[in-house]
C-alpha cells in the first residue's frame, strides 16, 4: 500500500440490498475529525423520499447532505444521493441531479455517480462496492480504477447479498478486498 493517502479529494461509496446497515456502521465508526467529503449512491425507494437521511443523521459524526442540484462538495460531510434522482460529480466540484432514464433498474445509478467521479477526481478518488443484488457499480468502480483512483469491494464473504461485489470483482481487481471492519479502519487511517 505505497499509495500517497493525503493526495484523496473524495471518497464514493455505492451499495444496494443490505447496504444500509453498512453504511451507518460506517459513518458512526468513523472519526469525527474525517475530512475527505463522502459521496455515497445508495439504492433507495423511490416513492419514499424520507426517513434514510434522517436515520444516518441519528448515528454520522459527520453531516449528511441531500444535495440540490449544483452544490458544492466541502470538506467533511457526507453526501447522499436523493430519491428517484441520478447523482453527477462535476469538474467544478459541485453535485449534479438528473432524472434521466433508469440505469441497470436504479435511478439513482451507482455507476453515474463513480464513473463521474472518476472523471472528475481521477488518480485523487477512492471508490467503494458494498453489499447489493445486482452488477451497478461495478463498471463505475472500474472506472476509478482507469484512472488510478484507489478502489475497495466489500468482502463478498461479508455481504449480505454478494451480487455487487462479485460483479465488480469479476470486472477488474480492486486495490483491497475488506471486510465491513476493514473499510472502518481503512477510512480512518485516512485521518
Amino acid at each position: 500500500m505505497s499509495k500517497d493517502f493525503d493526495k484523496y479529494k473524495a471518497v464514493v461509496i455505492g451499495g444496494s440490498a443490505g447496504s444500509f446497515a453498512l453504511v451507518l456502521k460506517v459513518l458512526s465508526n468513523l472519526d469525527k475529525q474525517f475530512s475527505i467529503p463522502i459521496i455515497i449512491c445508495m439504492h433507495r425507494l423511490k416513492h419514499v423520499r424520507s426517513g434514510l437521511v434522517e436515520s444516518l443523521r441519528m448515528k454520522s459524526k459527520l453531516p449528511i447532505i441531500e444535495p440540490a442540484d449544483k452544490q458544492k462538495i466541502e470538506a467533511g460531510n457526507v453526501y447522499l444521493a436523493p430519491s428517484n434522482y441520478h447523482m453527477f460529480v462535476e469538474f467544478d466540484g459541485t453535485i449534479s441531479l438528473s432524472i434521466e432514464e433508469l440505469n441497470n433498474q436504479s435511478r439513482p445509478s451507482i455507476d453515474y455517480t463513480l464513473s463521474s467521479a472518476s472523471v472528475a477526481f481521477r488518480d485523487r478518488c477512492i471508490g467503494i462496492i458494498l453489499t447489493g443484488a445486482n452488477k451497478d457499480g461495478a463498471k463505475g468502480l472500474k472506472d476509478i480504477a482507469d484512472k488510478k483512483g484507489f478502489t475497495i469491494v466489500q468482502d463478498p464473504l461479508t455481504a449480505e447479498v454478494d451480487t455487487m461485489p462479485k460483479s465488480a470483482l469479476r470486472l477488474m481487481t480492486p486495490d483491497l478486498i475488506l471486510s465491513p471492519d476493514g473499510i472502518i479502519d481503512f477510512l480512518n487511517k485516512l485521518v
